[in-house]
């Protein structure tokens, strides 16, 4: 088929930004490191109900992420029907019993044992919503043609990280799933076209009266930051 560009006949008009003081900017980037700091990954959530409104923002939020050419090769499903949430959990347990016992291999399964993980995801069935992320490896014009979709994996990449933030700041958690060998599966259940790969599926709630985290660390400025 053939494939087509972007219009090159796109306005740009004035950029006005808000300026803060050194002070405030100290203030504001401290109070955002230490709320994204309390995120963590939750796998004991609850059934307890979210303002789909909160999903719908934090979705918005989202899709301000910046993409190559402005193609913004993102989709976002969001499901909250049970039936479809436990046909998820099916094939995504069905699956990852088979990733754990054959597919990963000894060693990345007992790096996986400090974190108590397994192939049963009860998560799937209990959070209020589960949010499947599907990269575009390519869209679609108006005429029919292909259109490129460049860098789509570090575009939604960077979308799913913003999206966290969302989450967080909204008081919501959620564990970052990708489940092996799933997508396809998963993609015909949700009825999404062929250009469509699932990147990433997150369960998204309210953390259980008793749900535990592992007790990890993260490493300390030094250690990431290089300034030269």
């Amino acid at each position: 088929e053939d494939w087509q560009g972007l219009d090159e006949n796109v306005a740009h008009v004035p950029f006005f930004a808000e300026r803060y003081s050194e002070a405030e900017m100290i203030k504001r980037s401290q109070t955002f490191y230490e709320l994204l700091n309390k995120r963590r990954s939750v796998r004991f959530l609850s059934e307890e109900p979210v303002p789909r409104e909160v999903i719908d923002n934090v979705i918005r939020t989202a899709g301000t992420s910046p993409s190559g050419a402005h193609t913004e090769p993102w989709t976002f499903v969001v499901v909250q029907d049970p039936y479809l949430k436990h046909k998820i959990r099916e094939i995504v347990e069905e699956e990852e019993e088979i990733n754990y016992k054959k597919r990963m291999g000894d060693r990345w399964v007992n790096d996986l044992k400090r974190l108590r993980t397994n192939w049963i995801k009860e998560y799937l069935d209990t959070a209020p919503y589960l949010i499947l992320i599907f990269k575009q490896v390519y869209g679609r014009l108006p005429n029919g043609k292909k259109k490129t979709h460049y860098y789509n994996e570090i575009s939604v990449s960077i979308a799913c990280g913003i999206l966290l933030a969302a989450l967080q700041n909204a008081g919501l958690y959620t564990v970052t799933s990708t489940p092996l060998n799933c997508g396809p599966q998963l993609r015909v259940l949700l009825r999404r076209p062929a250009n469509e790969k699932l990147l990433l599926l997150l369960p998204v709630g309210y953390p259980r009266k008793d749900a535990t985290v592992p007790a990890l660390t993260r490493k300390p400025l030094e250690d990431i930051m290089v300034v030269m």
